[in-house]
């Protein structure tokens, strides 16, 4: 397909302007795309370095339980999230049960919960001095401890924590794969004798296999990237063995030799998922859609519909966010003052300044693939976009170590030519932080971006380039104005991902810096939970805002969507 500049320079194909402009916007893709690369230039790198004793010391000891962990983990993890969020996905959209319509955007809710604040409020619940073994004690008549109840603080705990705040990605993915089947597809099933039942096996299952496919990967490597959970229930995964290893033992090499590691386990899971999406795939036969049959459940399947669905909206989000709240008020005192302000300020000013420069560059992104849509475009932004699949931990350490060794290289040069030092300069700075919040997260601005953009009709750059207007002026008097409120979305959506972002702020942070999520780390880690309840609380409050934005776009998801159901009985 010919670029913009093709046509619009046609005359001059070879111009030396369209060849200028041409190298600036292939330069500023393929240095988004290095900067991207360069964290995990940076762990790969350390493999090459001479296994110390610690290496050694971790092999022969621990790295088999770290390994394990993490494994038993995502496969915990994949499950749960599979048998939640597809079974709710599938009776919202093709059932007919009271509360249907409330339920379709309240399971999206446990979103905004970070899963290191659900496990801090459930482990004030349910531990020993919580509320449900005192009264169940008192109930019971007993003085002792209650050895018959699980321990949270294990790893199925861990494992139940995140599938009660994770599942919505397969939830969202699988509900819009069954909003864009065919009404006929479901109806020939019904036809040939399948029941609804065996139809969800055979045919919308399938269908949607590449959805949940996306939405389980999802799910892992949010899984592999969690630290706070699985830290504060004891349990030792790659994440908790990276932190430990380097701050505890002070090997930075052994601990980027871990981050390699878990880095090589989340190219496996995206290798995995893609090949799947490879080997088969499911399409439907025709662009006709009507609107999608409903079976209309009475009886014990409505109860048992409505039944649950609540239960993961009810775990996931009500009861700790209630939690939170009774905690929070009753405990004004002990978080409310000008900590917390200053908390609110740090924040929301890392956050907001981070997502306007994750949204420029991913508008950069997405135009240079727009007006050069070539093979080397195409792989710059694919790189750029590999910063979403690596983990917290690995990130920290690959932006950390490099920055160190630049800081020193910066301040000796300083004290040979000038005689004085510059300290820190990246590392350690808010430098160092703000370039790993646009690592991890200019995938998700990105793919907001690019949809919008790719609404826009390419007469009106057409237009626009006819009237002298350059490719920079295209996109800033035309292409922004239009995608105005999509830019508003993918910013409000950054905005709150480095609001609830733990692992690497955690080892990035200036020292004497504290957002809402380290705060609240901190004193969790203390057992002062009661304390972290008001800046918890904040951090569900805001992310509360892109669950909205998804409920909203997903309700439009499939053409005529207005258009009454069909009525079906069971």
């Amino acid at each position: 397909m010919a670029s913009i500049d093709t046509i619009a320079d046609a005359p001059g194909r070879f111009s030396s302007a369209r060849m200028s402009r041409l190298r600036i916007w292939h330069v500023s893709t393929w240095a988004i795309a290095l900067a991207v690369a360069f964290p995990i230039l940076a762990v790969f790198s350390s493999i090459f370095a001479a296994k110390g004793e610690i290496w050694r010391h971790l092999a022969e000891t621990v790295l088999p339980s770290y390994v394990g962990n993490s494994l038993l983990l995502v496969a915990g993890v994949g499950v749960g999230v599979l048998l939640i969020g597809v079974p709710a996905a599938w009776m919202v959209t093709l059932c007919r049960f009271p509360g249907r319509r409330l339920f379709d955007w309240a399971l999206l809710l446990p979103m905004a919960m970070p899963a290191y604040v659900i496990a801090y409020t459930y482990t004030g619940l349910l531990d020993y001095a919580g509320p449900a073994q005192t009264a169940l004690r008192d109930l019971l008549g007993l003085e002792g401890g209650l050895r018959w109840i699980p321990d949270i603080r294990s790893l199925p705990g861990a494992i139940l924590m995140l599938v009660l705040v994770l599942y919505p990605y397969v939830y969202l993915l699988a509900r819009a794969a069954f909003l864009e089947q065919s009404a006929c597809v479901l109806e020939v099933s019904r036809t040939l004798g399948c029941s609804p039942w065996r139809g969800f096996f055979r045919v919308a299952l399938p269908l949607a296999r590449p959805a949940l496919v996306a939405g389980v990967a999802l799910a892992l490597m949010e899984a592999l990237n969690d630290y706070g959970t699985v830290q504060y229930f004891g349990v030792d995964t790659l994440a908790t063995g990276i932190y430990r290893v380097w701050r505890g033992m002070g090997d930075a090499t052994a601990g980027a030799q871990l981050a390699a590691l878990l880095l090589v386990i989340v190219f496996i899971f995206l290798g995995v998922e893609r090949w799947s999406r490879g080997r088969r795939s499911f399409a439907h036969s025709t662009t006709r859609y009507r609107p999608l049959p409903r079976y209309k459940l009475r009886g014990l399947r409505a109860f048992g519909a409505i039944f649950g669905c609540a239960l993961p909206v009810t775990f996931g989000f009500l009861l700790p966010a209630a939690v939170l709240l009774y905690w929070a008020i009753t405990n004004l005192d002990a978080w409310a003052g000008a900590k917390f302000l200053t908390l609110i300020r740090n924040s929301f000013f890392m956050a907001g300044f981070a997502a306007i420069l994750a949204v420029c560059l991913a508008s950069v992104l997405a135009y240079a693939m727009r007006l050069h849509p070539t093979r080397l475009t195409h792989w710059a932004v694919r790189v750029a976009s590999l910063g979403y699949a690596i983990p917290g931990p690995v990130l920290a350490i690959g932006i950390l170590l490099p920055f160190a060794g630049i800081d020193r290289m910066l301040n000796a040069w300083a004290k040979a030519s000038f005689g004085v030092t510059f300290g820190l300069i990246l590392s350690g700075t808010l430098v160092a932080i703000t370039f790993a919040y646009l690592v991890r997260f200019l995938t998700v601005s990105l793919n907001v971006v690019e949809a919008s953009l790719g609404k826009v009709t390419r007469s009106m750059d057409f237009a626009a380039r006819s009237l002298g207007r350059t490719p920079l002026g295209t996109l800033a008097d035309v292409h922004l104005p239009i995608m105005r409120g999509s830019l508003l979305t993918a910013a409000i959506v950054v905005f709150v991902d480095v609001l609830k972002e733990l692992p690497a702020t955690l080892v990035l942070r200036p020292f004497n810096f504290d957002t809402l999520a380290t705060m609240t780390f901190n004193l969790a880690s203390d057992e002062r939970l009661a304390e972290a309840a008001g800046p918890a609380l904040a951090i569900v409050a805001v992310g509360i805002i892109p669950v909205y934005l998804m409920a909203r776009a997903s309700a439009q998801a499939r053409p005529g969507h207005n258009a009454p159901a069909t009525k079906k009985l069971i």
